[in-house]
């Protein structure tokens, strides 16, 4: 059916059903026709090099309208649904039509409660900064409503109990580095959704990072029994289970015990052995002034040029058998044996694979 709207690009007209038929809305026909008229004369405004730009005027109703906009796109449909499992299908057959998009798969997968799980924090986390990087453009609009709503919950989770702020601030600024372009760049890149809508939630991003900027660590009050109080060979064996060394850096400033600790060469050698391969040690070598190998250093240095390994407390399954992309509830299976999905394999839990961050972005490239 043909498009009947001015331009591929509008919403088109509104209608509305009576006895007679479908008649068009001619007030909101009128309101649109005005609107139209005041971003025409706005543009002439903006292209003329003799006038101002922005007069007090104009910049207040633009940010009404922003605001506006915005809080119609959050409060027209907020979609989260709470399924535990969606079947991943990218082509038609005779008993599917259609093909899983990202998007989609973003909807109905319940991330609003995976968030809430201790384990599965960081890796919606990790997915979140993934879509950001690259594949913000391709969400619909309900999956970017539920994204930024997700993102909400996680920013006020962060400052509300103070636990990993670090990785929302890298989330947050790899999201407002990406807006910035494709907000730059409107017309070169295909960025769905109205650029108001858009320019609010980079305002939202910032106002964000300058909360977390600002977050202040409390000190709790504990008469009983504190880290400190452990013997060295515990605390030892605790910064040993760190597989990120930003982590040790960040204990290793609690108290100079810690810190004394966190210092210890054999620690860092062990963390570069185990995210990266003896040819990438030989390629970045740092030797201090008495010839020994600076593994601290090191690290951070091959952090730059190679991927760490990612590690996670749970992630996202997919069934082989059955193409079945499912969060694992291990309480349910260890007492009644759910597999987490219908699944009709003889033996389910061979057919299960862990998913991680950029393979779940990867099984929904065509």
């Amino acid at each position: 059916m043909p498009f009947l709207g001015q331009d591929w690009r509008s919403p088109g007209w509104s209608w509305i059903k009576t006895e007679d038929g479908w008649k068009r809305c001619e007030s909101c026909n009128q309101e649109l026709e005005r609107e139209n008229q005041y971003n025409i004369n706005h543009n002439i405004i903006l292209n003329s090099e003799d006038e101002e730009i922005f007069n007090n005027e104009e910049c207040e109703y633009t940010s009404k309208k922003r605001k506006k906009d915005h809080f119609k796109n959050d409060t027209n449909t907020q979609c989260f649904y709470r399924e535990k499992w969606i079947y991943v299908h990218k082509e038609s057959t005779r008993e599917r039509h259609g093909y899983c998009t990202l998007g989609e798969a973003f909807n109905r997968l319940d991330f609003s409660s995976a968030i809430q799980d201790i384990r599965r924090f960081n890796y919606v986390v990790k997915l979140l900064q993934l879509i950001a990087k690259s594949q913000l453009t391709s969400l619909s609009g309900v999956a970017q409503k539920n994204y930024f709503n997700i993102l909400d919950k996680i920013v006020q989770k962060v400052l509300s109990d103070h636990q990993n702020p670090r990785l929302i601030k890298d989330l947050l600024q790899d999201l407002s580095s990406t807006l910035c372009i494709l907000i730059r760049g409107v017309g070169k890149s295909v960025l769905v959704g109205n650029i108001n809508i858009w320019i609010c939630r980079l305002e939202t991003i910032l106002a964000w990072q300058q909360q977390l900027q600002n977050l202040q660590m409390t000190k709790q009050v504990n008469n009983g029994l504190t880290l400190s109080d452990l013997p060295l060979h515990m605390l030892n064996n605790i910064l040993y289970r760190f597989s990120d060394g930003w982590d040790i850096i960040t204990l290793g400033q609690v108290t100079p015990t810690l810190y004394m600790l966190s210092e210890d060469r054999q620690l860092w050698k062990k963390l570069c052995q185990y995210h990266f391969a003896e040819k990438q040690f030989c390629r970045h070598l740092i030797l201090s002034e008495k010839g020994h190998i600076e593994w601290k250093l090191m690290y951070f240095a091959l952090q730059k040029y190679y991927p760490t390994k990612e590690q996670y407390g749970d992630t996202l399954h997919f069934c082989r058998h059955c193409s079945i992309l499912f969060w694992k509830d291990y309480h349910l299976a260890l007492l009644f044996k759910d597999s987490g999905h219908p699944c009709t394999a003889t033996d389910p839990d061979s057919c299960f694979m862990p998913v991680s961050p950029q393979h779940f972005i990867d099984l929904f490239k065509f």
